[in-house]
């Protein structure tokens, strides 16, 4: 990861602020220097413009998000299927507030025409490429038959991931405990639906 000076930090952590505030269109370099509380000079002599700007702390955001991903989807050669489905979905569930801003910020951009990869692309590449990597594990080693490991990877994702966007992201309150839901959804996984 880039090292950035006292200034340039202070300014990528302004502008992610008026990101979730206000969007791309509405995030102003003046909005940006007063939160950092510099002079928009030093906006564009350190990052030339606001395009380079939301850009590096979009990386510089990314890249954080990245590796606690990763930590959380890790696996050992011996982990169990339902065991690591709960450590990932919990880790996902206990991510902090500023994690959760970083989806919404990803999710926001995805409003904007961008010609570069989206940030909810890579979150999701992430996610999905680790769960894909365990599940491949699995059936070489028989623990799980042969099926296609990606679509595991998908199905999982959008059992895991999308149900805690729904309550973090969108604020959907929970009518029950989630240590009953994340049992549910893996009891479903492995039993199916049918009587």
């Amino acid at each position: 990861m880039n090292e950035f000076s006292s200034t340039d930090e202070k300014i990528i952590r302004a502008t992610f602020e008026i990101l979730q505030k206000e969007g791309f269109t509405k995030a102003t370099t003046k909005k940006i220097a007063a939160e950092a509380g510099v002079n928009e000079v030093t906006i564009f002599r350190n990052f030339e413009n606001k395009n380079n700007l939301v850009e590096t702390t979009k990386n510089y955001y990314l890249q954080l998000f990245i590796n606690q991903l990763k930590e959380i989807f890790r696996f050992e050669e011996d982990d169990e299927i339902e065991e690591y489905l709960k450590i990932s979905f919990y880790g996902i569930l206990n991510l902090s507030d500023e994690d959760f801003s970083i989806i919404r910020v990803a999710m926001e951009e995805v409003r904007e025409v961008s010609e570069k990869k989206l940030l909810i692309s890579e979150i999701t590449d992430v996610i999905l490429n680790e769960l894909e990597e365990f599940f491949k594990l699995k059936i070489e080693k028989g623990i799980i038959r042969e099926v296609n490991p990606k679509s595991l990877a998908i199905m999982c994702f959008g059992m895991l991931f999308q149900s805690v966007i729904l309550w973090k992201i969108y604020n959907k309150d929970l009518d029950f405990e989630t240590n009953y839901y994340a049992d549910d959804l893996i009891n479903i996984m492995f039993e199916g639906i049918n009587p």
